[in-house]
């Protein structure tokens, strides 16, 4: 898996964190500063987003999950803990079902979702492709050159867009619009439902109760996932919220796989 691009920084037990679709690593610059004194991080852009070149094969939870154990294993990261947002939340949790991971902490997690919010959440992520690839480049820095602009590009998924600096949206709308992996990462999803169990590594899931992407599924259904999951609120955050709320994102995330250090720790 020479193709995963990455950047690894920190000391400490290594954490991995996974972009949402269409996404790309750069998602989690705000927040990989506050982790780096506590924790190895390795950022990834996934085969087909960011700066990965797509792999040629599947893009199904099963294949994308053989993907990241190949990752894995050629860094020398055993068990590693990990962290996703949307898509990245999604295989977060297959990783935890799959044993490959020591922590789970999932960000407005994609695939447990009903039929009709499935289908809603895909044409939503078609029509945010079509208005980036339509925007192009200059299009694109017009908008993001005020506050408003930011706000009108990235509106739906954060909850404070004009946080942005220009070049990072304008570099988010250009890996929105030409990521090879995302037409065949969304054709997978027509249909999907996540109906997997992670019962024995700790779980957490949070959401940004301003998240206008994917609804929070009943408090029941993500016990199913996990029965001692960690449930969180993200208080004024979006569906994308590392640039909302950094320090309280980190936060999770820190606490998140220090709950598997101390369920580690010998009585």
């Amino acid at each position: 898996m020479d193709k995963v691009v990455y950047e690894r920084t920190g000391d400490g037990e290594p954490l991995v964190l996974i972009h949402g679709v269409g996404h790309r690593r750069q998602a989690w610059a705000p927040v990989v500063p506050l982790l780096a004194p506590r924790r190895e991080v390795i950022a990834i852009d996934l085969p087909g987003f960011g700066e990965s070149p797509p792999h040629g094969g599947s893009y199904s939870l099963a294949a994308s999950i053989e993907v990241l154990g190949e990752f894995f294993v050629r860094l020398g990261l055993d068990r590693p803990h990990v962290a996703g947002n949307s898509l990245g939340g999604l295989l977060s949790l297959a990783l935890g079902e799959a044993g490959l991971v020591r922590s789970v902490t999932a960000l407005s997690p994609a695939g447990l979702w009903t039929p009709r919010e499935g289908r809603y959440v895909l044409a939503i992520l078609r029509a945010h492709r079509m208005i980036a690839e339509r925007l192009g480049e200059r299009g694109a820095r017009r908008l993001a050159a005020t506050a408003a602009g930011r706000t009108l590009m990235g509106g739906m998924i954060f909850a404070k867009p004009w946080r942005f600096t220009p070049e990072a949206i304008v570099g988010d709308a250009r890996a929105f619009g030409s990521a090879p992996g995302f037409a065949p990462t969304i054709a997978e999803g027509r249909g999907f439902r996540f109906a997997g169990r992670v019962p024995d590594i700790p779980v957490t899931i949070a959401w940004g109760d301003r998240d206008l992407i994917l609804r929070r599924p009943k408090a029941a259904d993500l016990r199913r996932i996990s029965p001692r999951a960690e449930l969180v609120r993200l208080p004024g955050c979006g569906h994308t919220p590392m640039i909302d709320a950094p320090e309280l994102v980190a936060r999770v995330l820190l606490e998140g796989s220090a709950a598997a250090l101390r369920a580690e720790v010998p009585a």
